[in-house]
């Protein structure tokens, strides 16, 4: 760790919507990124994209770098292959892109001395080498949840590379980060996954057997918006379940509970007290965008 990010290459493992966003982004500003991934067909369609400087399924690849970001899926973060830990370079930094942070620092802390546990807040519903784009984390929040046990120029050279990439740089705690995403980023796949669902079943308990393909010909943008997570890769929604699941299912009783009291006002045709609910949600709803 004696020179800064951009001084020397960046490794980056695994080129789908994240690690290619990254790489694509770095490579922008000049840097040398140097891409490991998993399988020959994925190295071959990440070059041809241009999602890094050079591209390998050989671990080798990352020697030499200055930092090593961990574009992983949650498992295999949370049990890392030893030819990864044997791989990564002595006194690089290393920092992981997860949705969550308190398992991934328990797991990673131990292993490697200086590990930065960051988690950028950006997203579609792609995924796969075929997934990353330019300028995904513009003006979006990066954030970092480090411990008494990050070193501090290694968590400094995490964030200057985050504001370069145009990121909005932020700080917590795991545990305060893990219940956060679990309200506003692992929830709603749950809900607009129970959305899809509720159209489904509703639609299928009608008597009337043409209503199954009008709900699906009716429906439009809102329905469009409010279910695309929900209908986004099963996987990463079982991952970040499994990893957050304390959380998840705390928020999900918030939400139940939300539900319950719509469903109060409209049994008891209280259309005032829908309206307030309905002012007021319009009224918070800027706050979280």
């Amino acid at each position: 760790m004696t020179t800064l990010w951009h001084e020397r290459p960046v490794g980056v493992v695994g080129l789908g919507l994240i690690g290619g966003s990254i790489g694509l982004d770095l490579m922008a500003l000049g840097v040398e990124v140097r891409g490991l991934v998993h399988r020959p067909a994925t190295a071959e369609r990440a070059r041809q994209r241009g999602l890094a400087s050079q591209v390998s399924t050989d671990p080798a690849v990352l020697k030499g770098c200055a930092m090593v970001l961990l574009a992983l899926p949650l498992d295999q973060l949370l049990e890392p292959s030893p030819d990864l830990l044997a791989a990564l370079p002595e006194g690089a930094v290393i920092a992981d892109l997860a949705s969550v942070k308190a398992p991934v620092l328990a797991a990673w802390e131990p292993l490697v001395p200086h590990f930065v546990a960051t988690h950028p807040m950006a997203g579609t519903i792609a995924a796969g080498v075929e997934a990353g784009l330019p300028n995904l984390f513009r003006g979006r929040p990066w954030v970092a949840t480090p411990t008494l046990q990050t070193d501090p120029g290694a968590l400094e050279h995490v964030r200057a590379m985050a504001v370069a990439l145009g990121a909005q740089w932020l700080e917590c705690e795991a545990h305060d980060h893990d219940q956060a995403v679990a309200l506003i980023s692992h929830l709603p796949v749950l809900v607009s996954a129970a959305l899809l669902r509720a159209a489904e079943h509703g639609a299928e308990a009608s008597p009337q057997a043409a209503l199954p393909q009008l709900v699906r010909a009716l429906a439009s943008s809102g329905f469009a918006d409010t279910t695309r997570v929900g209908g986004g890769n099963p996987e990463l929604g079982i991952l970040m379940a499994r990893s957050n699941r304390a959380a998840l299912a705390e928020a999900l009783g918030y939400y139940r509970q939300a539900l319950e009291g719509l469903e109060g006002l409209l049994k008891q045709h209280d259309w005032d007290g829908l309206g307030r609910e309905l002012e007021a949600c319009r009224d918070l709803r800027p706050e979280f965008l």
